[in-house]
């Protein structure tokens, strides 16, 4: 009897796939309509697309994924990247349904007990969404790794859910090697983990909440232009009430330059100053001037010099920009060609974004200054993508294999490029790289979420050492606690930190917990892999870098960089 479930039925295993990196040929792979959906992406995803666009449906849409062991929790998974679309997957699971699995997963039925388990999920998770085909493989990964170790390169990204520490590390291994996503989830009773492994991830989109590029202290020529049109003294009410902001702050900034000696406002008396010179502008008759509201508002920024930020500036300098070759990401490529505009026709600036925020103005000054931003951006575009058509040429590659829409994109959002380097679950797990220091300080806090980290940890050592997990079964939960407790020390003392900093409550808790994974922490945690997913795939927004641990018993999480 499973302490956890209901009796564990025996059944005869299905026989083992032999796996080939090309699924569509499988037997087992298919989706779940047989004819090509005619729905209008457009309205199935309408929510979506206004978060990561068409092109990040795209991206989502050629995404192949690989869920190792079809839990409660990588089902949760599943199902949130099943229905936003994305390419494929493919349940790799050697187990069978057990009474536990039809208590704790929405995604089995009482009628599968005793059946193949990657089959009985992948069936169910095919008919959330007739776009996406499906595919799974009764095997353990282990075997997969002895037997046929290219089976994973076919994937885009991999996700474990209750894999062993031996087989979790050579599976991280070879997608470290060969440049793939890992997400390892782990959710044990009351608690769960999430780590995110990848050599490198960049991000054009980091869609932060507001970015300006407006080059008040340094105007393009045709900006300068348009703000000298503006006669403030012969303007009638109206009018002045609707002069853009930005031109109220371009001709104040002219007005303290030409006293200043071309210096910007540096101090924060000579900024309130500056606000005071906007002030001064105003006619104060009674009339509607929300336009120099905006400008006051603005005028810290104006005062702001323009430059290339510093990690950008990394970024576009990195080894892998400079030293490129064929076989060079798009990314980087375009990259390069940004800097070699930097440094060129740009002076030291990037390519201008083009966009203009909300602002008081008639229509007619607001479309013009509009119009204005976007032709400099697209000259500005326009020269990079003769830079990037240059290098391609140079790499022995087709000037069109960089699309003219992605080079737009980086250089719409080159201020919010973002680059993130992980560290390995090797470089983790290895006493000599392992970052025991941190982790000495994180447990002294008793507030951290560190400690459950340790205990899991602690609980795949259990399982190396007795080939059961700690709890597992009623009669044997008292003397698991001492066990998981010696497991825990040794891991402390790996790190070589003291084996009182982490408390016997959380010991415990994990030896109570068993293997139970209770629906709710699946869910949960399922919600918050599949949104870290979602931005690894389609390289947009912020991913978490690179641990995060969630402790349901005080409902708090908190991020580590392990």
């Amino acid at each position: 009897m499973d302490r956890h479930g209901q009796c564990a039925i025996a059944s005869r295993p299905l026989a083992l796939l032999t796996p080939i990196p090309d699924l569509p040929a499988q037997a087992n792979a298919r989706s779940a309509s047989g004819a090509p959906s005619k729905v209008d992406k457009n309205q199935k995803y309408d929510r979506q697309l206004r978060l990561w666009h068409a092109h990040g449906q795209r991206a989502l849409e050629e995404s192949r994924i690989c869920l190792v062991n079809g839990t409660a929790t990588g089902t949760e998974i599943l199902k949130n990247l099943v229905l936003p679309g994305i390419g494929s997957f493919v349940v790799v699971d050697e187990h069978v349904v057990t009474g536990a699995d039809a208590g704790n997963n929405f995604f089995i039925d009482h009628s599968a007990i005793g059946t193949s388990r990657a089959k009985a999920t992948t069936d169910l998770l095919l008919e959330l969404n007739d776009e996406v085909s499906g595919s799974f493989v009764d095997q353990s990964p282990a075997s997969l790794l002895d037997s046929n170790p290219s089976f994973f390169h076919q994937f885009t990204m991999i996700i474990t859910t209750a894999l062993d520490e031996a087989t979790l590390l050579r599976l991280a291994e070879l997608c470290w090697d060969s440049n793939i996503p890992l997400v390892v989830v782990k959710s044990i009773g009351f608690f769960g983990y999430i780590r995110v492994v990848v050599p490198e991830h960049t991000i054009v989109e980091s869609h932060p909440d507001q970015t300006l590029d407006l080059r008040l202290d340094c105007p393009f020529p045709e900006l300068a232009k348009f703000a000298s049109t503006f006669n403030f003294e012969k303007m009638d009410g109206v009018g002045f009430a609707h002069i853009p902001y930005i031109v109220i702050l371009l001709q104040c900034l002219d007005e303290w330059k030409a006293a200043h000696g071309g210096a910007l406002p540096q101090t924060s008396a000579e900024r309130n100053e500056f606000k005071a010179l906007i002030k001064s502008k105003r006619r104060g008759s009674g009339t509607d001037e929300e336009n120099f509201d905006e400008a006051t508002t603005a005028a810290f920024r104006a005062t702001q010099k323009t430059v290339v930020p510093k990690d950008v500036l990394a970024i576009l300098s990195d080894p892998k920009a400079q030293n490129l070759t064929a076989a060079s990401a798009n990314f980087w490529i375009i990259a390069k060609a940004v800097k070699d505009f930097v440094d060129n026709e740009g002076g030291g600036l990037l390519p201008l974004s083009g966009g203009v925020p909300d602002m008081k103005a008639d229509t007619e000054s607001y479309v013009h200054l509009q119009t204005i931003y976007r032709q400099k951006a697209r000259q500005d575009c326009a020269r990079v993508q003769e830079r990037v058509g240059a290098l391609l040429t140079g790499l022995g590659r087709a000037v069109d294999s960089i699309a003219a829409e992605e080079i737009e994109r980086f250089c719409k959002n080159g201020l919010n490029l973002k680059l993130f380097r992980y560290r390995s679950l090797a470089q983790e797990y290895a006493p000599a790289t392992a970052r025991a220091q941190n982790i000495g300080v994180w447990l002294e806090d008793i507030d951290s979420n560190i400690a459950p980290y340790i205990v899991m940890r602690a609980v795949d050592k259990f399982y190396a050492t007795h080939r059961r997990y700690p709890g597992e079964h009623d009669e044997e939960v008292e003397g698991d606690i001492g066990l998981l407790k010696k497991s825990v020390v040794s891991v402390l003392a790996a790190h070589q930190l003291s084996p009182t900093l982490v408390s016997d409550e959380f010991v415990q808790a994990f030896v109570r917990a068993g293997t139970s994974e209770l629906h709710a922490m699946a869910a949960l945690l399922g919600g918050i892999a599949s949104q870290e997913i979602i931005k690894l795939a389609t390289h947009q927004y912020i991913p978490l870098n690179n641990t995060l641990i969630f402790n349901g018993v005080k409902s708090t999480s908190a991020t580590f960089v392990l």
